[in-house]
């Protein structure tokens, strides 16, 4: 099965006769590493690297998507390849669904749904005390479901994050590791760090699987659709953030693979250092590829997977076939 490629070196990307190479150097040394273009589903680059017409077109070919972060390790942009899987009738109701106000509420309320019964499962899978989440549960979830619009529902989400990330330091229990508040432009220390990539990628995981589907990127539902951002990857990430992301960084901080020193400081803004990127990154293809069997489909799925089939739920649901609902994890 095609997986996720990381770039963290700087280097160049070219392409020679069928194969895609990856040039860097070391000591003084040219080392080139192939690519395997049918074992690549996308290419994540945080290094400075050169990339030439001859290997973006045979990447495009094999539909394969690059996404790049800056110096810090957050998302400056993406290169998807023209899209063939493409409907118009799709396009339609999804914007449909945008304009209708109830439809979109809907669908906004059943991310925020998702979201909540991850981070709840989280607080209980890690033996925090229920008395220490009840507001969550008893209070603030079933008043999401009583939302008239997008704004009521986020600042009811924007409540349930903030008791939910104050729990994190009864959770992890390391000082290095202490949250006051959630710092995300610019995030000043660590485990703010690690929450921001977290999300960044799992962000463009999210865009990744949509890519491969007919569904439009820049049509959503609980975050507003603009320009220059693909907004309904925001808004499915929302589901898999707490489900993927956070339980990894749970586990990373307790099992003491990422220590204080995989971290750099510049003036206020605290980021992953490269040592750091790569640890979390080969949790991060970990946790993607674990399985688990699909109670409708009666097979093992990936939890990659379980994105893309989050998509085509969402499509049997614009297209009127079966009712949204959100995946929540049952094991």
């Amino acid at each position: 099965m095609p997986r996720n490629y990381y770039i963290n070196s700087n280097g160049r990307i070219r392409r020679k006769e069928n194969t895609v190479y990856f040039e860097t150097e070391k000591d003084g040394e040219s080392l080139k590493t192939p690519l395997p273009i049918n074992d690549i589903d996308t290419i994540f680059i945080f290094g400075e690297v050169d990339i030439n017409t001859k290997a973006i077109n045979y990447l495009s070919q094999y539909d394969i998507p690059m996404h790049f972060f800056n110096y810090y390790g957050y998302y400056s942009g993406s290169f998807l390849p023209r899209k063939k899987n493409v409907s118009g009738s799709l396009l339609v109701e999804q914007v449909k669904h945008h304009i209708d106000d109830s439809k979109r509420q809907m669908l906004a309320i059943s991310f925020i749904e998702g979201a909540v019964h991850h981070i709840l499962r989280n607080l209980r899978k890690s033996g925090i005390s229920v008395e220490n989440f009840q507001n969550i549960e008893k209070d603030l979830l079933p008043k999401i479901f009583e939302t008239k619009t997008i704004e009521e529902l986020m600042a009811i989400e924007g409540n349930i994050r903030e008791h939910y990330y104050q729990l994190f330091n009864t959770v992890i229990k390391n000082k290095d590791f202490f949250i006051e508040k959630r710092e995300k432009r610019p995030p000043t220390n660590p485990i703010n760090a690690l929450i921001s990539f977290g999300n960044s990628i799992m962000y463009n995981t999210v865009l990744t699987e949509i890519y491969r589907t007919q569904l439009d990127p820049t049509i959503s539902y609980l975050h507003s659709p603009q320009e220059k951002r693909f907004s309904l990857s925001l808004d499915i990430a929302e589901i898999f953030k707490p489900f993927i992301i956070d339980p990894l960084i749970f586990n990373l901080i307790k099992t003491g693979q990422i220590t204080i020193d995989d971290f750099d400081k510049d003036l206020n803004y605290t980021y992953l250092n490269e040592n750091g990127r790569k640890k979390f990154l080969k949790a991060y293809e970990e946790r993607l590829s674990k399985t688990v069997k699909h109670r409708r489909l009666k097979r093992n799925v990936s939890y990659r997977q379980l994105i893309r089939l989050e998509c085509y739920k969402l499509i049997k649901h614009l297209i009127g076939d079966e009712i949204y609902k959100p995946f929540k994890a049952w094991w």
